[in-house]
């Protein structure tokens, strides 16, 4: 069984990334490689997730994008607010969302979809059912 899951964002300029990150969220280094010179892993925190930057010069970055990080923040107005000054673009939002959150849809400066989520209540969890085997 897994344990969990850490995603991995390829971009052709990982000090860029890094920078946007850390300025938009907070985002702490938590593993290098290498230790020293120019790096081609970074390990970040945001909280208690973790995610990973992947120095790839050859990554398309007009590819279609197929997966989006959502991104639980305390107040979704205020880091909305530092998405242009640290490189990135709003596309939409915020909006309250009838599910109990406050959704803003943002791209980092390599084009990576981004939602920033704020939770507006608590939902009532509802028992779900596996999915059905394909």
């Amino acid at each position: 069984m897994a344990t969990s899951i850490l995603p991995m964002i390829l971009t052709p300029d990982i000090a860029r990334l890094h920078w946007f990150y850390a300025t938009l969220l907070g985002a702490k280094v938590v593993e290098r490689t290498p230790a020293s010179g120019a790096a081609t892993f970074l390990g970040l925190r945001v909280g208690d997730a973790s995610f990973g930057l992947v120095a790839e010069p050859n990554v398309d970055l007009d590819a279609p994008q197929r997966m989006l990080l959502a991104i639980e923040v305390t107040d979704v107005a205020e880091v909305v607010s530092r998405v242009e000054s640290a490189g990135g673009t709003l596309r939409g939002g915020p909006n309250d969302m009838p599910w109990g959150q406050r959704v803003a849809h943002v791209v980092d400066p390599d084009g990576n979809a981004l939602n920033l989520i704020q939770p507006l209540a608590q939902p009532t969890p509802q028992p779900q059912s596996p999915p059905a085997q394909p």
